[in-house]
């Protein structure tokens, strides 16, 4: 109880006999309540302070699984180990680039021509640019694809004429512009599109007059314009098979490889009749990206380590602090940690006796619980069996694979994880619900017992006034004296 008395000694003074509150009903009944609550309290509260940290642990391992998946899933399908690059042993003939889909090897490939887009350029026009050509229609085409010009009196100089051309909304590919010479004024036309096909041609409907001098047909025989430059396809062969491509890019020759055409394999000595044309084919080798997979393979040990400290964490005893972690001695720690370890350190079916564990390719554990992977063992590894490498971790039984599969289950809505975060949830409502219970229990108990103890309060306040008024009546009754003989 306090310190405060919860009961008053009546006095024998007039005072203290005017009667009043005998028992400090507030006071004490506070006092039985809460020694009847507190223990109750404070075992509700331990109980649900244990709960708590264990819903908080299980969020952390959550965290931690979900962290250690990231590098895991790096390795664990073949396409993972489908990264490859492509060189050339002539990058002033071409470069290439190569996807997942490339079969690592090395080509052959020769390149005897450069696709290029033809360029046409007009007789002279003594007049200048602005000179007055004629008026009526062009009908300018590249390869399959035409449109038309309307040159009227405003615009029938060579200068409007190539403006109207590169204005056309219509127009697939064909710049025009005017070129002065010491001779007069051309007319330039290029085409933007590469290709044999692409060729120009230009027709008119003014009745053969001003405009007459600007069509061609493409013959040998039109002396409107000279070509500049031809409309040719790249020429090329890749390990002795010729092909052709209207473009210098080539991504169809080999699947998921892409060649950029940049220059002859070709060289001529000699001229005319004595010219000779040597060809010195460049080699194209496609390889796999072994220094990405290196570097997944690292993330993952570190992860690995990672995931290890946390369990440690949650489940270890700490010598220091002299405190154990929230999970020590839960089974569902030491279940995944089990399952963890077994697929880190057991034996795969890889199709290779070689490599088939990650000790095989160089990752080993170490006497604290992490493991360390060596680089040359790794690198030595994949450049003897790849495919070997690459089942151990990517295979139907992989490392990576399993560990993707099993991490995935963990962290489901179903899994182990989530069953015992319900089952701690559903706990943590029953001590609120208990919480709640009690609190209405020492309602009622304080009510009960303030109901006794202020009736108590009351006989008690009214025994103390009687005492008082007998005490005061025989205080005022004549004393007896006592009469000797004399």
């Amino acid at each position: 109880m306090s310190s405060s008395s919860v009961v008053s000694i009546a006095s024998g003074t007039s005072a203290g006999a005017a009667g009043g509150s005998v028992i400090n009903v507030s006071a004490l009944v506070s006092e039985l309540v809460s020694a009847t609550q507190t223990p109750q309290q404070n075992l509700i509260n331990s109980q649900q302070q244990t709960v708590t940290t264990h819903i908080s642990a299980l969020g952390t391992l959550k965290s931690a699984l979900s962290t250690f998946q990231q590098s895991v899933t790096a390795l664990a399908t073949p396409s993972a180990f489908a990264s490859v690059y492509a060189t050339s042993s002539n990058t002033a003939a071409f470069s290439a680039t190569a996807a997942a889909a490339a079969t690592p090897g090395n080509y052959s490939v020769s390149v005897t021509q450069l696709a290029s887009a033809q360029q046409i350029l007009s007789s002279k026009f003594t007049g200048g640019a602005s000179a007055d050509i004629g008026t009526g229609t062009l009908q300018v085409s590249l390869g399959s694809s035409s449109f038309s010009v309307d040159v009227t009196s405003s615009g029938d100089t060579l200068t409007g004429i190539a403006a109207a051309i590169n204005a056309a909304s219509d127009n697939p590919g064909v710049t025009a512009a005017v070129v002065q010479g010491t001779d007069g004024a051309h007319l330039l036309l290029s085409s933007t599109q590469t290709g044999a096909s692409n060729t120009i041609t230009v027709s008119e409907t003014d009745s053969g007059t001003g405009l007459a001098a600007l069509t061609y047909d493409g013959s040998g025989t039109n002396t409107n314009y000279s070509v500049q430059s031809k409309a040719l396809d790249a020429e090329y062969s890749i390990a002795g098979v010729a092909a052709s491509n209207s473009t210098n890019t080539v991504a169809d020759a080999i699947p998921g490889v892409t060649l950029n055409l940049l220059g002859l394999t070709t060289t001529t000595t000699g001229t005319g009749a004595s010219a000779t044309t040597t060809d010195t084919p460049a080699t194209m080798t496609v390889t796999s990206n072994t220094s990405q997979i290196q570097s997944n393979v690292n993330a993952f040990v570190s992860a690995y380590n990672t995931l290890m400290q946390a369990f440690q964490s949650l489940g270890g005893y700490d010598s220091t602090s002299k405190s154990a972690g929230p999970l020590m001695g839960s089974g569902l720690l030491s279940g995944l940690q089990s399952q963890i370890k077994s697929a880190i350190f057991g034996i795969v079916n890889s199709g290779s006796s070689t490599y088939n564990s990650l000790a095989s390719v160089g990752i080993t554990s170490n006497s604290d619980g992490t493991i360390s992977a060596n680089t040359a063992t790794l690198a030595s590894a994949l450049s003897s069996n790849f495919t070997a490498v690459s089942n151990l971790f990517s295979g139907t039984h992989g490392v990576a694979s399993g560990l993707n599969t099993q991490i995935t289950a963990d962290l489901s809505s179903s899994g182990a994880i989530a069953q015992n975060s319900t089952s701690l949830q559903k706990q943590s409502t029953a001590l609120d619900d208990k919480t709640t219970a009690l609190t209405a229990q020492m309602t009622a108990l304080t009510a009960s017992l303030t109901q006794q103890y202020s009736a108590l309060n009351n006989l008690l306040s009214s025994l103390q006034t009687t005492s008082a008024y007998l005490t005061q009546a025989f205080a005022a009754l004549p004393s007896n004296q006592s009469k000797s003989g004399g």
